[in-house]
């Protein structure tokens, strides 16, 4: 099953580089990470009013994994969520 993780900029304690390198070569080796990014500047396009669904969101994170048990222990190290903040994983089923 492919993932996509949100990453939500609401931690109680800023997140260090330090804690991201060690991160991302864990995601790296574990074979589960796919690729990601920071968010950069928005651009809506229509005409309807909508709340920003992005206000929050500072980067996402593609994932791969058949044991999301698994993915949830890696995810357990995520910098945002040991300095009090808020990731939202969800699935990507293939249609």
């Amino acid at each position: 099953m492919e993932y996509i993780l949100f990453i939500h900029d609401n931690t109680d304690t800023p997140t260090k580089e330090e804690d991201w390198d060690r991160f991302l070569a864990l995601a790296r080796s574990s074979g589960l990470f796919q690729g990601g990014s920071e968010i950069g500047k928005r651009i809506r396009l229509g005409s309807k009013e909508l709340s920003d669904t992005t206000k929050s969101v500072s980067g996402y994170m593609r994932f791969e994994s058949r044991d999301v048990e698994a993915l949830k222990s890696l995810l357990n190290e995520h910098p945002v969520l040991k300095n009090g903040g808020t990731l939202e994983l969800c699935e990507l089923p293939k249609t």
